[in-house]
């Protein structure tokens, strides 16, 4: 049964739709997250979410850009939660505190990856998008300002390729010990030890109002984030 609910819930969430609907959208403090669930996650700070599309960057490795994304209604801010592989992990399964999980992008299949490279906006060494100047806008000071240096972050691979620049360690925040949808949890790259981070600098041109993501070492209050809108599988396995 539950395997055919999220058989569904995938099914609308590819349509055209871009959203999903109400009734799968979990708001209880006591909703666990289990590998298998699709959601979106929220930047707690700015509010947009984190976001993927089929987009390379124009320069450097060319990957899938990520970005951090203003509408609640996109379905390209979708993400499955998937195990390490070799693991024991299975579908239903809850996720403790510092279990190193892989984050796929529902619409394209590729995950969310990261290497030591400098980000578009923060690093300034790999551009965005070819043959346009990058340009980024200070939501409080609407000018052009110099900004530390972050590590980059994609969506790389696909469903038979993966490596270990796939892989994020989830940290809660607090006492929690399972990842809740209520919860404050940081993601850190385990190749780089970058934390998973945006903030308000934003592109001007054809990722228009989007955030940069990028990944920064030192714990910020720009590197947390919240499970919100999406589709939560029962728990399965042992808490």
């Amino acid at each position: 049964m539950a395997l055919s609910f999220f058989i569904i819930a995938l099914l609308f969430l590819l349509s055209d739709h871009g959203s999903a609907p109400s009734a799968h959208a979990a708001t209880s403090e006591d909703v666990q997250i289990t590998y298998g669930t699709v959601l979106k996650l929220m930047h707690e700070k700015t509010k947009f979410r984190l976001h993927s599309h089929d987009v390379p960057y124009g320069s450097g490795s060319g990957q899938q850009s990520v970005t951090s994304f203003p509408n609640v209604d996109d379905s390209n801010s979708y993400w499955i939660v998937r195990p390490q592989p070799g693991t024991s992990a299975k579908q239903g399964d809850v996720i403790k505190s510092g279990t190193i999980i892989r984050l796929q992008h529902m619409r394209t299949r590729k995950w969310l990856h990261s290497h030591l490279h400098a980000s578009p906006i923060s690093g300034n060494l790999e551009r965005p998008f070819s043959g346009l100047k990058l340009e980024i806008e200070d939501a409080s000071m609407g000018t052009d300002i110099p900004l530390d240096l972050g590590s980059y972050v994609s969506c790389f691979g696909s469903e038979s390729e993966s490596d270990t620049g796939d892989y994020w360690r989830l940290l809660i925040e607090g006492s929690g010990k399972t990842w809740k949808q209520d919860q404050r949890v940081r993601i850190q790259h385990v190749d780089t030890e970058g934390y998973l981070h945006s903030h308000n600098k934003k592109y001007q041109r054809i990722a228009g109002g989007q955030q940069e993501v990028c990944g920064v070492r030192e714990k910020r209050a720009d590197n947390v984030w919240l499970a919100a809108e999406g589709v939560y599988l029962p728990v399965t396995g042992s808490k």
